[in-house]
């Protein structure tokens, strides 16, 4: 869905299996992207740039539709809930960062040791 929102045109993403997989829609809107939803059918108009604020991960392929959204936006993402991705990615921001990503994980932990500096 994240690719689908930064093409060119419009297209449709319909969901058979999980009643719940759109709930990163609003997430994704708020970065910029231009969807509608329709009981299983989601409306993508493609934007030409994301931006970055911070998101919430409320499944594990939703963050990762997130995580590269964050990754293609202008600006800064924080995507929180990261536990419903690390179900099934291990240690994401590594394969990405990989892959040139400008991505680092923050964890409460980081954020205290950042302050004592």
């Amino acid at each position: 869905m994240t690719l689908l929102a930064l093409s060119d045109g419009v297209s449709v993403m319909k969901e058979t299996i999980f009643e719940g997989r759109f709930k990163h829609v609003d997430e994704l809107c708020r970065m910029g992207a231009d969807i509608r939803v329709d009981l299983n059918h989601a409306f993508i108009r493609g934007v030409p740039q994301l931006y970055g604020t911070s998101v919430e991960a409320t499944d594990l392929r939703a963050g990762a539709a997130l995580v590269i959204a964050g990754l293609a936006a202008h600006g800064r993402t924080v995507v929180e809930q990261v536990h419903h991705i690390d179900r099934g990615y291990d240690r994401i921001e590594a394969m990405f960062s990989k892959l040139n990503g400008d991505i680092v994980r923050v964890t409460n932990e980081s954020l205290k040791l950042q302050g004592q500096r």
